[in-house]
């Protein structure tokens, strides 16, 4: 099928956390060595489930963090205390600091060539802040024609809702988009309102050099 949009996942997608993780202590002020540091990675950045570290307080709470920037950092800060991070407050705020986020080595050549193609592009991302500094950095900002944030349209992924006001935005019917994420259960919800799916796998920023140009290569760009 010849598709006339085309929406993205951000993180997994199109960009991945990879912040710089020296200077994490334990509760004792001990460096956390590079296996804890990779499970807290893992907790942090998990698309969809409940992380360990939460305490039960919290846990009517998790779905709504990407609603509620500040409940986003109340949660996270309580996930990294309860990982054994004695000092979360410097990763929280690395998380939410562009220059952490990089992007996958096809980001800008994927977006290029669906802007070359007159594709519209939007971005659908269960977020609590802004992440288009991101996109300004690389240089492709002006290459998404909508950013569609969960915490600015108070729905998050699989919530068709998400999918139905990128489609919207760009001016198509869900039938003629293609949605491009890293989760069956987050971003394959657009499939409930008609979008195809593909699906890439979150490696590392390293280990994925073209993820996004195959998918575009399968479907005809």
């Amino acid at each position: 099928m010849n598709f006339r949009g085309v929406l993205f996942d951000y993180s997994g997608t199109l960009f991945r956390l990879e912040p710089d993780l020296s200077g994490l202590v334990d509760h004792d002020g001990n460096p956390l060595d590079g296996e804890r540091q990779a499970e807290i990675m893992r907790r942090m950045t998990a698309p969809t489930g409940r992380p360990e570290g939460l305490p039960e307080r919290l846990y009517d709470q998790w779905h709504r963090r990407d609603l509620d920037p500040p409940l986003h950092r109340e949660l996270y800060l309580a996930v990294l205390h309860g990982s054994g991070v004695g000092n979360p407050e410097l990763l929280y705020h690395r998380m939410l600091d562009s220059t952490n986020w990089e992007a996958y080595p096809d980001t800008a050549a994927a977006l290029k060539t669906l802007a070359a193609a007159g594709i519209p592009i939007g971005v659908v991302s269960n977020i609590a802040w802004n992440i288009r500094p991101a996109f300004e950095r690389l240089g492709v900002a002006d290459l998404v024609t909508e950013f569609v944030l969960s915490f600015q349209e108070g729905a998050v992924k699989p919530d068709p809702r998400i999918f139905s006001v990128a489609c919207e935005r760009l001016g198509l019917p869900p039938e003629q988009v293609l949605m491009i994420g890293d989760s069956e259960e987050a971003d394959g919800g657009a499939a409930k309102i008609g979008c195809s799916v593909a699906i890439v796998d979150p490696l590392p920023v390293g280990q994925r050099p073209n993820g996004l140009l195959d998918v575009l290569a399968e479907n005809g760009w």
